[in-house]
């Protein structure tokens, strides 16, 4: 009898560590993601996300830095996963640009997830493949 009290104590334990060390990791968006956009296979720029959970909304950057765009929107559809990201910045002659990406989070149970989908940036189309560093 005492055996299996142990036992169950130890069990109990064990699932407590593991459900606590899940449950600081927060909103599956939050964290640094890295990756690439672009038109084409060989037309592609690197892209960095550092977003975050407020409790009621994902925030968010892209590209922290002096150039840094604030991330406008957030959409998460929790049925399947798919995710729209929409910002405001400006191209390099400085007029405004509007960036929409959709995409689907793949592997939401790993650490290293992924974010793909297609980007939008002004009049350019193309792809985009983000990982969460």
């Amino acid at each position: 009898m005492r055996r299996r009290a142990f036992h169950l104590i130890l069990v109990l334990a064990c699932m407590g560590v593991v459900l606590s060390a899940l449950a600081q990791e927060g909103h599956p968006l939050t964290g640094t993601w890295s990756g690439d956009w672009g038109p084409t296979a060989t037309q592609r720029n690197h892209i960095t996300f550092v977003m975050s959970w407020d409790g009621k909304n994902v925030t968010g950057t892209i590209n922290p830095g002096p150039d840094a765009i604030p991330i406008g929107s957030v959409f998460v559809d929790v049925t399947n996963w798919n995710i729209r990201i929409e910002a405001d910045a400006k191209d390099q002659a400085g007029k405004p640009v509007h960036i929409a990406a959709e995409g689907r989070l793949d592997d939401i149970g790993s650490y290293h997830r992924r974010l793909t989908g297609t980007w939008l940036q002004g009049t350019t189309k193309g792809d985009f493949k983000l990982t969460r560093d």
